[in-house]
């Protein structure tokens, strides 16, 4: 019997491919549209209640996957081209590699206060005390982080729930991004969206951690697990911390440290054994992106190809 290519499978490969020529789209973004609608049903629903949050992100994410769902009713062409698009809208490899090509040239040229503005484009501490190297470990941290975020974790719920996986997944990290701080605002009207992004991100982020462990070599695998029992329980994120430490040893440096939050000090301990950070360090990151980028669709594509064999 003649076994048809999975849409899916195809899907998934177009849209990175996609995303690495092309970047995210200028106009129309899908998440940007998403945003834009959580932010109304939050102007609706908001009050310091883990149960109103709840109910916030259950509706949104529950729509978006039910949304995701009706591709498989289309006719095999067509569902290519959407997992297609649902790909590229929701990976990040080249808008990363951009920022961090952007921020590397800026800090060449001594324009701090160029690369503290186009430092928040990645990362949500207050740059507006940060010198070179502070920039720098931002940026670094910011791939680091969403290596997993943007790139392992999209491409797993991908691969294990086709279109729905991928929109849901993005819809979770998003709210986070929107909804999940500390701060008196989102105490407790995030709880939910943090917490679910947690569990969303936990397999992914142990995976990022294992192909860091396998890029590295054999000769270095081992450090790299080390580090990682030993430094990322200091990590407030329970996901951030092992793949911030995979990747503070995958690159030879040392990331971590105080960062400044809404006001607020968080000491987010320090991970690795190498040299702090330096605008040198960013090309480097951005090349291991790509590596573990290319590296993770193969894993995806590979297992999702043996698992729609059987």
């Amino acid at each position: 019997m003649k076994r048809h290519p999975d849409p899916v499978t195809v899907g998934l490969v177009l849209g990175f491919l996609a995303d690495r020529a092309l970047g995210d789209p200028r106009r129309f973004h899908p998440v940007a549209g998403f945003g834009q609608v959580a932010a109304r049903v939050e102007r609706t629903l908001h009050a310091p209640s883990r149960s109103r949050g709840a109910l916030a992100v259950g509706a949104l994410v529950t729509t978006t996957v039910g949304l995701g769902l009706l591709e498989r009713r289309l006719p095999p062409v067509a569902r290519v081209a959407v997992a297609t698009i649902a790909t590229w809208a929701v990976l990040g490899v080249r808008s990363l590699d951009r920022e961090g090509e952007a921020i590397t040239t800026l800090l060449a040229a001594d324009d701090l206060a160029g690369a503290r503005t186009r430092i928040r484009n990645l990362v949500g501490r207050d740059p507006s005390g940060l010198d070179g190297v502070g920039i720098a470990r931002a940026c670094v941290e910011s791939i680091a982080e969403n290596s997993a975020d943007a790139v392992v974790a999209p491409l797993f719920w991908g691969a294990v729930a086709g279109v729905p996986g991928l929109l849901g997944y993005r819809a979770i990290n998003t709210l986070d991004a929107m909804w999940g701080h500390r701060n008196e605002r989102y105490r407790e009207f995030g709880w939910a969206a943090a917490r679910l992004d947690d569990v969303a991100n936990w397999l992914p982020a142990r995976a990022t951690v294992a192909m860091n462990a396998a890029l590295v070599g054999p000769g270095r695998a081992a450090e790299v697990i080390r580090v990682v029992r030993r430094d990322a329980p200091a990590h407030p994120s329970p996901n951030a911390g092992p793949v911030e430490a995979s990747w503070a040893t995958a690159l030879g440096v040392r990331l971590g440290g105080t960062n400044h939050y809404d006001g607020v000090d968080e000491n987010r301990g320090h991970l690795g054994d190498g040299p702090a950070v330096t605008v040198a360090d960013i090309p480097r990151a951005t090349e291991h992106l790509r590596r573990l980028s290319t590296a993770a669709l193969v894993a995806v594509v590979s297992a999702r190809g043996i698992a729609h064999r059987r």
